[in-house]
């Protein structure tokens, strides 16, 4: 796997470098809001960034592959190392501690089952196209891996893909990534979320006015980096005819 680093770029084209806090909302502190919420939910939110939980149920070599993945469908290239947040360790927390959403589809194995699957089928794609395991592809080429899975097309990993649905896999997947992230408090600074209402509650209901501790939202012109496959829209396979052509997801 090469050392690249995946910049964003500006405008310009021009690389964006990490930095501690990106998105729309510099200045803004999640974390700063804490003296507002009740004892247990500040608990809760700081163990989010002060205790990251061990790997205990994935081993070494799939919390490795599941590490490379998640920097693929989720990259965070734009935030310096300090500020990343850690993804696996809490989708392994889950998986570790059986926590499920009480129901499975009939063409799916229990959650943990599915994720080792995945992996082995990732892996087994990467071998089909390539002739190498995924950790040692450049980062086009893991994108065309991952894009045959989104695009439930997955060449390599037949055996796997008749054991699980490839849809619902990608699902699966996205969800835990997607749920880790957007319940940290870096990604509540970057999309301006001010954390929990409870039991402060808000202020300003109408007209889309701020609340006196949120900050002035300003935009600025990104692109994925070159050597992503990120810069196409498209509908996720399957959705465009449940909900029309004005709806629609990216990969």
């Amino acid at each position: 796997m090469s050392d690249h680093v995946d910049w964003i770029v500006d405008g310009n084209g021009e690389p964006m470098p990490p930095r501690a806090q990106p998105g729309y909302y510099p200045g803004f502190s999640t974390l700063g809001q804490r003296a507002f919420w009740d004892e247990a939910t500040r608990r809760t939110i700081l163990e989010r960034v002060e205790e990251v939980p061990p790997v205990r149920f994935f081993g070494p070599d799939e919390a490795r592959l599941l590490e490379a993945v998640v920097a693929r469908v989720l990259p965070q290239g734009d935030r310096v190392p300090a500020r990343q947040v850690p993804i696996v360790p809490f989708i392994d927390e889950r998986l570790h501690d059986g926590r499920q959403d009480g129901y499975r589809y009939e063409n799916m194995p229990p959650d943990g089952e599915a994720h080792r699957l995945g992996l082995r089928a990732i892996d087994a794609g990467a071998q089909a196209r390539f002739g190498r395991r995924f950790l040692e592809l450049a980062p086009l080429e893991q994108d065309t891996v991952l894009r045959a899975i989104h695009d439930a097309k997955p060449v390599g990993g037949e055996e796997i893909w008749s054991r699980m649905s490839v849809h619902r896999y990608w699902l699966l997947l996205m969800t835990d990534v997607c749920h880790v992230y957007y319940a940290h408090p870096w990604a509540w600074d970057e999309i301006g979320f001010g954390g929990p209402a409870y039991p402060r509650g808000y202020m300003r209901l109408e007209n889309g006015e701020p609340e006196p501790w949120e900050v002035e939202e300003q935009r600025y012109e990104w692109s994925a980096p070159p050597s992503a496959d990120s810069s196409r829209y498209e509908f996720v396979a399957g959705l465009e005819e449940h909900y029309g052509a004005h709806q629609g997801g990216t990969h």
